[in-house]
């Protein structure tokens, strides 16, 4: 053998004792080098980077990057971050989240190995943020380690449950006839500027003191118009249990075709981890795919309908099933999607309509025509449907609510029918009467949301036709009235109806008599005398 000696525990071979009549042994040799090169880490310092070939319109393509992932956040040389999109055989598609001053050919781009993440957790709540994660309220900095994929895969059919549990928004023709459970994805769409956003910022009024976390994404919106509502939230003591996350209409095209999935990943730390109940509102999806299309049009890929590209579906049916109610198995927990569509003269046969209206589990249509007469919130009740139905309401909301939405139904087709004709016998009177007592009753003012237990009380007071002597001007200022009197000399029996969701035979009689005596007791305007 070859002489040797231990330097830091390594046998290193005597360089001056080879020569003369000693031999080195391949075999040796071998051993000594391999022994060597043992716990060597050959990825130490190991950088996979590219070069910029091609940039424009905030699109970036990179040569070199052949382990690029799809969705992976790539950073370049003046510190922008983008995300690959494409890849293709010479070069990788990549979108920048800001402006590209300061990338050009050439530029060097590195690899971080890793797909694009978002900060989560309850240090988020209160806060408005951008889609990156980064405060822009002018509030402190958010301190967090937790972070979560923005996409990621929704959870299979054996890790959830029935869709039982009601989500109540507040809103009486909702939570009456097109009812909303925890876990369920339900559409709200209509023209601009029909009360579409007031419906889910109303819905997130209602959930304090519920423990239900609210998430708010702000796709496409003006800046100033995020600032009211975050201003109304405050104002109305809900920004404690909500986030805003806020792309506006002046940011990239990247940052509004993120937002959705970063407050979807936000959202499911609060499902997952934390085994809490979630309601997301996107505002609005329509703004999403414009978005999307701008991207894929840079991106040169192949347009097909509306110049959408071929997998706008799988753009949001991906979003939307990461909404679930999950087992009890695996610690329960929900999250409730508000998708929200704009409409263009009321069409929803169009391509992106059509597309979420197949997605989700039913549908809010608003009417431009009831809301400029003045009918709000102005919900077309005949062309809305929940396909959970019953299952996400309470034993006494079923039973005050099971026939309105039919006894609606007759009044607008009475409705018709008698403007063709005066001559109306008794019983059709009666019927259109008792339908405008019902319209009237449904009339909900802006930031008002109504508990679950007075909104029995009130659509009992109507079906049992104790508005039938007042006028439909007097309708809401008695509702209010009876709200009052109710909570004045039957709190307990509101407390009954909340927590336990019945309605019993006795609970029944006695609102049958107060409601009696409050209407007795009612004063109508000096109009009706």
């Amino acid at each position: 053998m070859l002489p040797s000696y231990q330097i830091d525990g390594r046998e290193q071979i005597d360089s001056e004792s080879i020569g003369g009549n000693m031999q080195v042994k391949p075999g040796e040799t071998s051993r000594l080098l391999l022994e060597s090169l043992q716990g060597y880490d050959f990825n130490k310092d190991l950088e996979e980077t590219g070069t910029v070939i091609q940039i424009g319109d905030g699109i970036a393509h990179v040569h070199g990057l052949l382990g690029c992932m799809n969705g992976e956040l790539l950073e370049f040389a003046n510190g922008n971050t983008g995300m690959a999109l494409n890849l293709e055989d010479s070069n990788v598609g990549c979108v920048l989240f800001s402006e590209a001053k300061g990338v050009r050919e050439g530029s060097k781009v590195k690899r971080t190995n890793r797909t694009m993440h978002v900060p989560v957790g309850k240090q988020l709540l209160g806060r408005v943020l951008n889609p990156l994660g980064e405060p822009i309220d002018n509030g402190p900095a958010i301190k967090t380690d937790k972070t979560r994929p923005v996409e990621a895969l929704a959870s299979g059919v054996t890790e959830r449950q029935p869709v039982k549990v009601p989500m109540q928004t507040g809103v009486l023709s909702i939570d009456s006839m097109i009812p909303i459970g925890r876990g369920q994805r339900q559409l709200i769409i209509g023209d601009r500027q029909t009360g579409k956003t007031s419906i889910a910022v109303d819905a997130i009024i209602n959930q304090r003191n519920t423990g239900v976390i609210c998430i708010y994404v702000a796709i496409g919106q003006k800046a100033s118009v995020v600032a009211g509502i975050v201003e109304t939230l405050h104002r109305n003591n809900a920004m404690d249990h909500t986030i805003v996350v806020c792309s506006s209409s002046s940011d990239a095209a990247p940052l509004q075709y993120l937002a959705p999935y970063a407050a979807c990943a936000i959202a499911e730390e609060f499902m997952y981890g934390d085994h809490s109940d979630v309601l997301i509102v996107y505002d609005d999806l329509s703004k999403h795919a414009v978005a999307y299309r701008t991207m894929s049009l840079l991106l040169k890929r192949p347009p097909g309908r509306e110049a959408y590209p071929g997998d706008v579906f799988y753009l949001h049916s991906r979003l939307l099933e990461r909404a679930a109610r999950l087992s009890d198995d695996i610690g329960g927990g929900s999250i409730t999607a508000l998708p929200i569509i704009e409409t263009l003269a009321g069409d929803i046969s169009a391509y992106i309509p059509t597309n979420v209206i197949s997605i989700t589990d039913g549908q809010i249509f608003l009417e431009s025509e009831l809301f400029h007469s003045g009918f709000r919130p102005a919900i077309n009740v005949g062309l809305s449907v929940s396909r959970v139905g019953g299952a996400a309401q309470t034993k006494a909301m079923k039973h005050v609510a099971g026939s309105l939405r039919l006894e609606l139904a007759q009044y607008r087709e009475l409705q018709v029918f008698s403007q063709f004709g005066s001559d109306l016998d008794v019983s059709t009177r009666e019927r259109l009467n008792h339908g405008s007592k019902l319209m009237a009753t449904l009339k909900q003012g802006l930031q008002a949301p109504i508990p679950m237990e007075e909104q029995v009380i009130i659509l009992f007071n109507a079906k049992e036709r104790f508005l039938e002597k007042i006028i439909s001007v007097d309708v809401s200022r008695y509702n209010k009235g009876l709200v009052v009197y109710f909570r004045n000399t039957a709190a307990d029996l509101l407390a009954s109806i909340r927590e336990t969701g019945q309605f019993s035979p006795e609970a029944e009689a006695k609102v049958r008599q107060l409601c009696g005596a409050y209407a007795q007791s009612f004063q109508p305007s000096s109009v009706h005398k």
